[in-house]
């Protein structure tokens, strides 16, 4: 499995202000944007190009562009929907899919609990949005799910990651590469990375 840490002094910044536990919910979720979009040029980095004819004041040539069309942002609910505005500033015409998925606070699985994707997804390279890869519990069940569509590609990115989650995920899916910013110490006793930044659903909604 590949994995890729996004060390770019900009998004090292934002997250060490996001990590913050006085931080607002105003200022997190606008931290989150931004993160999303730098991020967003490094995990788009090997997206293939086509070329068209267009034509410049001086004269006509063809030039390279992105098929957005065929990228669907894949966000996991609901911490994934801070990441997606972001992404989207930088691939406006990308469609979105979601998987609502809920971590049951005994065992830790992850439940299903809604599920929505463009069509033709054989032909579209999927990416997926989940802020926090903790256990790794939900970020395997996501693309357990996902690749029953058969998208053409999938890439994981992730804000935070542990690395017990990355074990979990490399070992049921390591053909899929993964991109965070930070892989941090460990799990604590609730499943939280540490030191983390605590809830990112919570901190992003403000519901706690």
């Amino acid at each position: 499995m590949s994995v890729t840490t996004i060390t770019h002094p900009l998004v090292q910044h934002k997250l060490t202000l996001m990590r913050q536990k006085d931080r607002s919910t105003n200022s997190f979720r606008r931290l989150l944007h931004e993160i999303g979009m730098l991020m967003a040029y490094e995990v788009t980095r090997e997206m293939p190009v086509q070329m068209i004819e267009i034509e410049t004041p001086l004269e006509k040539m063809r030039a390279p562009v992105i098929d957005g069309k065929k990228t669907v942002f894949v966000v996991v609910m609901r911490a994934g929907d801070g990441f997606l505005d972001g992404m989207l500033e930088v691939v406006p015409g990308a469609r979105v899919g979601h998987i609502g998925l809920y971590r049951d606070p005994k065992t830790l699985v992850a439940v299903e609990y809604y599920f929505k994707m463009p069509q033709d997804m054989h032909e579209r390279d999927a990416i997926v949005l989940d802020p926090m890869l903790a256990t790794g519990n939900s970020a395997v069940a996501a693309v357990d799910r996902l690749k029953e569509t058969r998208p053409r590609s999938i890439r994981f990115v992730s804000l935070l990651a542990a690395p017990e989650g990355l074990a979990k995920f490399q070992a049921h899916h390591p053909d899929v590469p993964v991109y965070t910013a930070a892989i941090d110490r460990q799990l604590n006793d609730h499943g939280y990375i540490v030191p983390g930044l605590g809830d990112a659903g919570d901190r992003i909604f403000g519901t706690k």
